[in-house]
């Protein structure tokens, strides 16, 4: 196995690992809906399941959620082949990303829902309660986009060809 290989696979499974072991303490430790103060109001443990999308959108419908899931991961292997996303950061960011996906699609496939856990914001203020695997995602996608716009490359095979609407803005 190569060491880009590596390295990318080490960090899906290290993400992917402790997104599920911190699932199972939330599951094991937390009563659902009854939040656990941590950092006073602001950070807070909240057993919750959702069996929709982010947010809790659209709740109860696995199947389109396991099938967008299974698209993400190809797209991100799709990513990993790329030429633009060699660099050790992109690599890593690209494992976080993956084993992120990975850690919600065994929830949805286990359980037919995601164990969220991680409560933060002010009062009555409150972001959508969320896990590890949101986060590496989230994070990984943010991270990503702009370590590749920091840098000023692109992917030739994913620009427009040139003449096209999109190339012209």
């Amino acid at each position: 196995m190569s060491t880009r290989l590596g390295t990318f696979l080490a960090c899906a499974a290290a993400v992917l690992a402790l997104d599920q072991a911190t699932k199972a303490l939330a599951s094991t430790h937390l009563l659902m809906g009854q939040p656990v103060r941590i950092l006073g109001e602001f950070f807070r443990l909240t057993l919750v399941h959702n069996s929709g999308a982010a947010f809790g959108l659209f709740p109860g419908s696995r199947l389109p959620f396991i099938l967008v899931s299974v698209l993400a991961i190809a797209v991100v292997l799709f990513l990993f082949a790329r030429d633009a996303y060699r660099s050790l950061l992109n690599r890593v960011l690209l494992g976080c990303i993956l084993g992120g996906a990975l850690g919600n699609l065994v929830d949805r496939i286990r359980w037919g829902r995601v164990v969220d856990f991680i409560d933060v914001g002010f009062g009555t203020l409150r972001w959508p309660v969320f896990n590890v695997a949101d986060s590496a995602v989230t994070l990984g996608v943010i991270l990503l986009a702009w370590n590749l716009a920091r840098s000023g490359r692109t992917d030739p095979d994913l620009e427009s060809p040139p003449g096209s609407d999109f190339a012209r803005g």
